[in-house]
């Protein structure tokens, strides 16, 4: 069996009722750059990356998430071998997407993986609609309604390992990063939340009295993950999405030597300061 190695995440597509409450909420609160329009697509950029947030017309729940591989002829065949439906994409649909080639599928729960090859980078420095300290896309919060078997998915057809488990919620990297990916049990399927990294925890507080001072949600935090040692603030955006800011995230650089642990599913697995979540994934 060929495990597929999964590069970084390069993209999230999100649907949308309302475009443009979504744009002006991802630039003028987030922090993100528009980064262009296609189809009724528009993208928004973070990083190097040419785009790492897309919204697109329709159900504001069906989500996207494209992962970079390098050899996808060889990841299409051992999805197929695995009982997977895998749908090459148009050259229409690659453009869209600033790709050379992808593959779709759903992963078990039922949201759509893309995996693309020769994603485009970004040649002008990620300038931000506002300056929100954003060093980068970091991670997504998927639903999960079989932790355990999705669990397997994303470590045994794919690469990734798990650096913890909170209850049956498992952290998983693709890259000394302690998590680029988490599942959390629901029942649904999804994004369940969007990561972007900041410098520094004076960026966290920053954007706390920031989101707070504009009548913006806030979900959880500030607090400190015991997990992954960051430092993080959730927000709540366009169509419940929830956005979520954090730093100084714990790098697992000794693979023979990392023992996940298993963290009950507590509030104090959640945040070792004492704050509570007001989001029901992270509730017990």
């Amino acid at each position: 069996m060929t495990v597929i190695a999964l590069g970084n995440i390069r993209y999230v597509r999100l649907g949308t009722r309302d475009a443009g409450a979504a744009v002006k909420f991802a630039t003028e609160i987030v922090g993100l750059q528009h980064a262009g329009e296609d189809a009724g697509s528009i993208y928004l950029r973070s990083d190097e990356r040419d785009h790492t947030l897309v919204y697109t017309p329709g159900d504001p729940h069906e989500h996207t998430v494209g992962f970079e591989v390098q050899a996808l002829d060889a990841a299409a065949d051992e999805l197929d071998n695995a009982g997977y439906t895998v749908r090459r994409g148009s050259a229409g649909e690659c453009e869209q997407r600033r790709v050379g080639a992808f593959i779709t599928l759903k992963e078990p729960t039922g949201t759509n993986i893309d995996l693309v090859a020769r994603p485009l980078h970004c040649g002008e420095r990620y300038m931000a609609a506002r300056d929100a300290g954003i060093s980068g896309f970091s991670h997504v919060g998927l639903y999960s309604t079989a932790p355990q078997r999705d669990e397997k998915f994303w470590t045994e057809t794919c690469n990734a390992r798990v650096s913890d488990w909170i209850g049956p919620a498992a952290l998983l990297r693709i890259d000394p990063v302690h998590h680029r990916i988490a599942l959390f049990p629901a029942k649904r399927h999804g994004v369940q939340h969007i990561n972007h990294q900041v410098e520094s925890i004076d960026d966290v507080m920053r954007a706390y009295y920031f989101l707070r001072d504009r009548g913006v949600a806030i979900r959880f935090g500030p607090g400190r993950h015991p997990t992954s040692g960051a430092v993080f603030l959730y927000f709540e955006g366009p169509d419940g999405m929830t956005f979520e800011y954090s730093t100084g995230v714990r790098l697992v650089e000794d693979e023979a030597q990392h023992k996940p642990r298993h963290f009950p599913f507590a509030q104090q697995s959640f945040c070792m300061w004492g704050a509570r979540p007001q989001i029901p994934e992270f509730q017990s």
